[in-house]
């Protein structure tokens, strides 16, 4: 019954790959903000850059260093679960696949609007915090479809997204901890607990 309404072939290993490849994003992004800004720049709208061109390339930049992360992140995910959905006998597609699906994108969707919104309207700032509150809201409505372990993922990123907002300062910081750390920590555990098993079996 289990089987049928849950996805349980989510494999911990695209946990901890997207956590590396979310490390080595957040580097990238520190170094460029650091090359970009003044030590002393507003930590919300990112002003007092070092030059008139610096924010728009800076944007540009961050955007680009995002959708990069994303896309292997997401290939990370595909191949990692295809691969242990193969030694499940769970199809990658199925009802339960599909409802875990549409339950994580629909907020995950609305998030990424919001955060292109952001940057549209001069608060760069905001968007580190704002990712980690949307795709925590997004883990934690698509956990009832997958292992338990999403659900607390999903709480951790909402938690740190909630101590960012308040924290600008280092809110890359807190971005790099839920999407990094966050990740390897949860991933590896996933594995651990699901999947080492049936590997060396």
């Amino acid at each position: 019954m289990e089987r049928s309404t849950r996805f349980l072939s989510l494999s911990g290993l695209s946990g901890v790959v997207a956590g590396v490849i979310a490390l080595g994003g957040a580097t990238l992004a520190r170094f460029h903000i650091n090359e970009a800004l003044a030590p002393d720049a507003d930590a919300l709208t990112y002003d007092l850059r070092r030059g008139v061109g610096y924010m728009a390339d800076l944007r540009l930049t961050l955007v680009m260093d995002a959708a990069i992360v994303l896309f292997l992140a997401l290939l990370g995910a595909f191949w990692f679960t295809w691969r242990r959905s193969r030694r499940t006998g769970q199809d990658v597609w199925d009802k339960s696949a599909q409802r875990l699906m549409l339950n994580l994108m629909v907020p995950l969707s609305v998030g990424g609007v919001f955060c292109l919104a952001l940057f549209y309207y001069g608060l760069p700032g905001l968007v580190a915090p704002a990712t980690l509150v949307f795709y925590g809201l997004a883990l934690f409505n698509a956990s009832k479809y997958t292992l338990d372990e999403i659900r607390w993922l999903g709480v951790s990123e909402l938690v740190l997204g909630l101590i960012a907002l308040f924290w600008l300062e280092a809110a890359l910081l807190f971005w790099a901890i839920g999407f990094g750390v966050l990740h390897i920590f949860y991933g590896g555990l996933m594995y651990l607990r699901h999947e080492r098993s049936t590997e060396t079996a």
